[in-house]
């Protein structure tokens, strides 16, 4: 195959300190899926609104990943995107924002996500509308499902169809629902969905036990790994920090030294974009060794941190990925 021009470009010049650990990560990553692998992402930050999902998509669709770990705001984010993009407010100024500006934003409708502004009525109120209905379903044939499964839902049963408002095809969550990708969503209360579905729950037009919870996704998030990785190694690409990242891969550990599987294969791939650093105790700056200690990555695994924006590495690494 042709190399193709970001390759070229990344093997080039990226030859030292972050740029040469993108460099060998990317490559470390395409070795893994050649020889078989699997590959988790996780989404924490602002991925969707930052538009990922143009890439993530692409990356889905050509099997380069095979599950995802995300934040609540991630997986309603992309929704928002996909049917509101066009009502968008872009802040190119933001750095320079009085707490005055940021109120008018309120005034107007609008919630600030850095230089982005997603409008409340076309986006949020939307989607809170058309979730309703796959709730209000599920509490009358007495179901209950993930919260990604309601997502899943609404674009499969093409209830949010109507409202696209970009390419289909950027959409990530769109391109993971045609393929059932497994999505792991850890602490999806802490999003706009899951705050106006406790709002429902107090309201007593909703139960709680309609949306299946952590605990349940963990052991969902157990049984997929038991499952693949009899044939499979499992690599794991952290895109940001927090319990998008935290959360998965702890299941190693769970597995082995809680359950007793002590066969269960450690992550075979570790690569974490990320700005926070070792200087501070935060679990998202520690270097990648410390988790050898917590058996969730072996001595021999490789391992990668690439300390910078992950707007600017991530679209890097999966353009080298499917060879763009």
């Amino acid at each position: 195959m042709k190399e193709s021009l970001i390759t070229s470009f990344i093997e080039k010049y990226f030859l030292h300190f972050n740029a040469l650990t993108l460099s060998e990560s990317a490559k470390a990553y395409k070795n893994h899926i050649k020889n078989n692998g699997k590959m988790m992402i996780t989404l924490a930050g602002a991925m969707s609104t930052a538009e990922l999902g143009k890439l993530l998509a692409e990356m889905i669709r050509k099997d380069q990943i095979h599950i995802i770990s995300c934040t609540g705001a991630n997986l309603e984010e992309d929704i928002l995107n996909l049917i509101a993009h066009s009502y968008y407010k872009k802040v190119s100024n933001y750095r320079d924002l009085t707490p005055d500006h940021e109120k008018n934003f309120l005034k107007q409708g609008y919630y600030r996500v850095t230089d982005t502004c997603i409008p409340d009525k076309e986006a949020f109120r939307k989607l809170q509308k058309c979730i309703f209905q796959v709730w209000d379903k599920a509490k009358k044939e007495s179901k209950r499902y993930f919260p990604h499964e309601y997502i899943y839902q609404l674009l499969l049963e093409n209830i949010l169809k109507p409202y696209y408002n970009i390419n289909p095809e950027e959409s990530w969550v769109l391109a993971a629902a045609k393929k059932n990708l497994p999505i792991v969503v850890p602490g999806w209360e802490d999003s706009a969905i899951g705050n106006i579905f406790a709002s429902y729950c107090m309201k007593n037009i909703f139960q709680t036990f309609l949306v299946k919870n952590g605990i349940e996704y963990m052991m969902y998030l157990a049984k997929w790994y038991q499952k693949e990785s009899m044939n499979h190694k499992i690599g794991f690409f952290q895109i940001g920090g927090g319990i998008s990242g935290d959360f998965p891969i702890c299941v190693v550990p769970m597995l082995s030294q809680d359950i007793g599987f002590f066969s269960t294969p450690f992550w075979s791939y570790f690569c974490q974009i990320s700005d926070s650093t070792t200087s501070y105790g935060s679990y998202s700056g520690a270097i990648p060794n410390e988790k050898i200690s917590w058996g969730k990555l072996d001595k021999n695994t490789p391992k990668f941190i690439i300390e910078s924006d992950a707007t600017i590495v991530a679209p890097l690494i999966f353009a080298y990925v499917l060879n763009m």
